[in-house]
């Protein structure tokens, strides 16, 4: 997977772009496609992609949005 550490302007951040690619809502890398070691989120109706790295560092936020009927 090619991945670009800038942020494209053009598509809204963290969700997946026309021309098939995705950006991070955190940190603004750009991936072909949508990784599977990727995680999303739905808020306020849109959803925003999250990559690997940025989920890794901000996995206990991550799951304190969990319903607690999750776990």
């Amino acid at each position: 997977m090619d991945q670009d550490e800038s942020p494209d302007p053009e598509g809204p951040s963290g969700e997946e772009r026309t021309d098939g690619r995705t950006v991070c809502s955190r940190c603004g890398k750009v991936a072909e496609g949508v990784p599977l070691t990727w995680t999303f989120s739905v808020e306020d109706g849109t959803r925003r992609h999250v990559c690997e790295e940025c989920a890794r560092t901000n996995i206990r936020s991550i799951e304190g949005r969990l319903d607690t009927s999750w776990w």
